[in-house]
């Protein structure tokens, strides 16, 4: 049940009336969050709903017992039943395959054929959002912060809360369990900036992200041979404002969902593609993940702390098992090392000297987007082959274009919107919140009339494949 569907639509509307009903009363409210949440995950495949819930009975036990436990090898035995039990189901489910790939040309070399080893099962979605958040939680308990949840519904309803289970934001749990012990923070203005904010993401998703899809991205990069570089560069930068409304949309979804249901959950993008260096735009993409494996990979591993070649290798690992992340497939990894050599050729602190001028500003943020854009290009390829060719169709430096004049008005519009002061952006939000009910939702009533009939046959978001 995609979030830019009627069936999701339908489904929130019911969850509405039934949770105005539930409100005061705090276990039914949490039931009513719990089995919606569970009924949203198993739209998609029922069966797979067996190991979001062991997922949350391990780490919940795991928890309760760290808690108990004062001896710090019995401590570490515990935590390491949690991270085994987490990262064997996603090592199973996710890289499996991946590695008997790897491992296949080598066998090979001996007259084995290891293809029958090799599985057949789906990979769960949003397994690897819901297993890194239920790990940060033992994690943190391991490490003596006082996160424990007591009660196990409302720890359930932490890992499978419906408007995050899918796609992130990636929740900790001292960002969310509290708000579970009092009355959810439900206020007229904070329900009208949540419906705000979802038909943001909608408008996102379905006029920026699948119209540069449709239009242009996906038929260049399925043959990029066929298309002249101008059009190759030019996709390459529609794709980079996809993945971006794509994703960022489905953010803003889940947090104003969340938030028309009283609770917060934290930013997750901020217009990466102002970034003028590669640590800052780490710090404004993907923030709950690149906090994530900066808390629990880089800093473990050492982090800055180290002699300078140390702190280069911390980082290469953290951005190339980032890479892995995403998908088990070579193109990921190489993302991630080449981000990962982006971080190693930045600074570790800023150097004082004299203020950048606008125009050395606006230079080193055009040079950098151009790099992350290369980025996107491994990203986006299936595979090598793919890679290649696009590179090939770029090095013959011909012009023209088969890209339609509509495309490039949304790819505009797109920048344009990305380039917008953050000022003016809230102040527009403020001032539509601020516009009377009937105004309002008069325009969501057409907004939704749009929708429906653009998104019979809408593409799911890019990261439920993760």
């Amino acid at each position: 049940m995609n979030f830019n569907s009627v069936e999701f639509f339908l489904f929130f509307s019911v969850l509405l009336v039934l949770y105005a009903v539930a409100f005061h009363r705090m276990l039914l409210r949490d039931l009513l969050l719990l089995v919606s949440s569970y009924f949203f995950y198993m739209c998609w495949n029922w069966k797979y709903a067996g190991l979001l819930a062991l997922s949350t009975c391990v780490d919940y036990s795991v928890g309760r017992l760290l808690d108990r436990a004062t001896d710090p090898r019995s401590r570490r035995w515990i935590l390491i039943i949690s991270l085994t039990s987490n990262l064997g189901l996603l090592a199973l489910f996710k890289y499996y395959n991946f590695f008997m790939d790897v491992a296949k040309p080598a066998v090979a070399a001996f007259g084995w054929d290891i293809s029958f080893l090799q599985h057949q099962l789906l990979l769960p979605v949003g397994i690897s959002f819901y297993t890194f958040q239920t790990m940060s939680y033992t994690i943190d308990i391991y490490r003596g912060e006082r996160v424990l949840e007591r009660s196990f519904l409302k720890f359930a309803v932490f890992v499978a809360f419906f408007p995050q289970l899918i796609a992130g934001p990636i929740v900790r749990a001292r960002q969310f369990l509290p708000q579970l012990h009092h009355a959810p923070a439900v206020t007229f203005e904070r329900f009208n900036s949540g419906l705000f904010l979802v038909f943001k993401g909608l408008f996102k998703k379905i006029v920026f992200a699948d119209l540069l899809a449709a239009l242009a991205v996906d038929k260049v990069f399925s043959d990029p041979l066929s298309f002249s570089s101008w059009d190759l560069l030019i996709a390459l930068y529609a794709y980079s404002f996809q993945i971006y409304y794509d994703f960022s949309g489905y953010s803003d979804i889940a947090i104003g969902l969340a938030r028309m249901l009283g609770y917060d959950l934290p930013q997750n993008f901020n217009r990466p593609y102002l970034s003028q260096n590669a640590r800052e735009f780490w710090t404004r993409w993907h923030i709950s993940l690149s906090t994530w494996l900066r808390d629990y990979l880089y800093i473990p591993l050492g982090g800055n702390r180290a002699a300078p070649w140390r702190v280069k290798l911390n980082l290469m690992i953290t951005m190339l098992l980032g890479g892995l992340w995403h998908g088990a497939a070579m193109h990921f990894v190489l993302w991630g090392g080449f981000h990962g050599l982006l971080l190693m050729m930045t600074p570790q602190r800023s150097q004082a000297g004299p203020p950048c001028t606008l125009l050395g500003t606006v230079l080193r943020r055009l040079g950098w987007f151009q790099l992350i854009a290369f980025g996107w290009l491994l990203f986006r390829v299936q595979d090598m082959k793919n890679f290649m060719d696009f590179i090939e169709g770029c090095a013959r430096f011909t012009g023209g274009t088969r890209l339609s004049g509509v495309f490039y008005l949304i790819l505009c519009a797109g920048i344009l919107s990305h380039l917008s002061p953050l000022t003016q952006l809230e102040r527009f939000g403020q001032w539509w919140i601020a516009r009377p009910v009937p105004i309002q939702a008069a325009a969501y009533a057409v907004l939704l009339i749009f929708y429906a009939g653009v998104t019979l046959e809408a593409p799911a978001f890019i990261y439920f494949q993760f």
